[in-house]
């Protein structure tokens, strides 16, 4: 998911898609992509909106061992266009869905083993942090099933958030068609939890989102 455009971000990162915000002289997408190279990951879609151009220059159709395709949003389609868009171009029945402004050291080995053993629609990988209130929380049984989705600053203090990270069986989408322009979050999560068994795995992996200024100028020390 590398659309995104970045407002916070404005002040530090000009003209840029936020994942090609400038981490220590390369992009910060570079280091996500060498993430999935270390998972053995062989291929990757960008779901690209503004400025796209940017990510397409520099990175064309390879980085590395990993071949690149896009999926160009003509007009912004939500998290869950987006996403549904990018997913037409991708062959297998399970789809690794990760942010391009964030980075999530998942166990991927481990996170793909889960999901199948669950034999699940949607996976999706929790982060505990001290405060929940800027993401929303989310609260999982002894299973792992999800069993609440909370707001931002509706709950307060320490718990787990959704660290955007999330496989996907494209049946999700057939059971729940959906119209060009929607919200994973709202329209398919935080709607069909009580209904379906969407689980959860929580992992305390290396967590940065540069979304902010602040935690941006801490990417640079840290990765």
């Amino acid at each position: 998911m590398a659309g995104g455009l970045g407002t916070r971000l404005q002040g530090v990162v000009k003209d840029l898609p936020k994942p090609m915000a400038p981490v220590n002289g390369r992009p910060f997408l570079t280091y996500i992509l060498d993430y999935l190279i270390d998972y053995e990951y062989e291929r990757v879609v960008l779901s690209v909106g503004y400025l796209h151009e940017k990510i397409v220059d520099y990175f064309g159709k390879k980085y590395k061992t990993l071949e690149i395709d896009y999926a160009v949003e003509e007009e912004p389609l939500g998290t869950g266009g987006g996403i549904l868009l990018a997913m037409s171009k991708c062959t297998t029945d399970n789809v690794l869905v990760i942010n391009g402004d964030t980075m999530f050291k998942v166990d991927l080995t481990a996170f793909e083993q889960f999901h199948q053993e669950k034999n699940s629609l949607l996976t999706i990988v929790l982060r505990e942090v001290e405060d929940v209130s800027r993401y929303g929380s989310v609260t999982i049984s002894k299973d792992n099933l999800i069993a609440l989705f909370a707001e931002k600053q509706v709950t307060f203090g320490r718990g787990y958030i959704n660290g955007g990270v999330y496989l996907i069986n494209r049946r999700l989408f057939e059971k729940y068609p959906q119209s060009k322009r929607f919200s994973f979050e709202k329209d398919i999560m935080t709607k069909y939890y009580t209904q379906e068994c969407f689980y959860a795995m929580p992992s305390d992996g290396y967590f940065i989102d540069i979304g902010i200024p602040e935690d941006y100028a801490r990417a640079q020390k840290e990765l």
